[in-house]
């Protein structure tokens, strides 16, 4: 039996989310600042996106920057704000090329006007591409995203739209973020770790967990592809390979 046969499109994850750590580690093996980690890693974002659109997956979402990476010292952070602009100006072309559509999840009023202006910017451009949906998740944190949800049912409860006893799961869903996506199936976390570290709390209750010691930076094809390998195993028992997920994606390009 061939990857393609054996390996429906339904069987894939439809949702992959990626907590991509260990970017500063990875520079400090080279004896270059953090910050050269963070910049590297970028090509694993183009790799990463590259591949779910082969394979058909619909969202990917990525841990960019958390609510707690304030807390780093403040020249890894105006660094990380300047890169972030800087990738987000000049990659959202090549984005809408290949028909995806970009959202960034997350608490934005921190930021400063012209990261929020070119925020906008992006998602305007790309709000009506279908091929896949790519979600940058920046001062996000599952905790603040579940309080978030509890204020605007509050607000609709206050305002007499809705009643408190009428409140269901299906609705708090509809209020966190991403709602309009699928539901999170797959979540993989780089560099060594084996915790979530307050990503996606309420989106992950049912996703399967795969953790990888592989650094950020050198998180590519082979290594996502044994963690799809891993979701297909554990969800529908066919016994895949890493090889067969990447002969699946190459298939795709013919």
């Amino acid at each position: 039996m061939t990857a393609i046969t054996q390996l429906n499109p339904k069987n894939l994850p439809q949702h992959v989310a990626i907590i991509m750590d260990g970017n500063g580690r990875w520079a400090q093996r080279q004896g270059k600042p953090r910050v050269w980690g963070h910049k590297k890693g970028v090509e694993s974002v183009r790799r990463s996106v590259s591949f779910c659109r082969e394979l058909g997956i619909k969202s990917l979402t990525l841990f960019a920057f958390s609510s707690e990476n304030w807390r780093r010292p403040e020249k890894e952070v105006s660094t990380l704000m300047q890169l972030f602009l800087m990738v987000l100006q000049s990659e959202v072309k090549t984005l809408h090329k290949h028909n995806v559509r970009l959202k960034i999840v997350g608490n934005l009023t921190p930021f400063n006007d012209k990261l929020r202006a070119n925020i906008t910017k992006a998602e305007q451009l790309t709000a009506n591409n279908t091929s896949m949906t790519l979600n940058i998740a920046a001062n996000y944190g599952g905790r603040w995203d579940i309080v978030n949800a509890a204020k605007g049912l509050l607000q609709k409860v206050e305002q007499g739209k809705l009643a408190s006893t009428d409140l269901t799961e299906d609705m708090f869903a509809k209020e966190i973020q991403m709602n309009d996506q699928p539901e999170l199936d797959l979540l993989i976390r780089t560099g060594g770790d084996i915790r979530i570290s307050n990503f996606l709390l309420w989106q992950a209750a049912y996703a399967e967990l795969w953790f990888t010691d592989t650094l950020w930076p050198d998180f590519n094809q082979q290594v996502f592809s044994e963690a799809i390998a891993a979701f297909v195993n554990r969800e529908r028992r066919f016994g895949c390979t890493g090889e067969q997920i990447r002969q699946l994606a190459q298939s795709s390009k013919g």
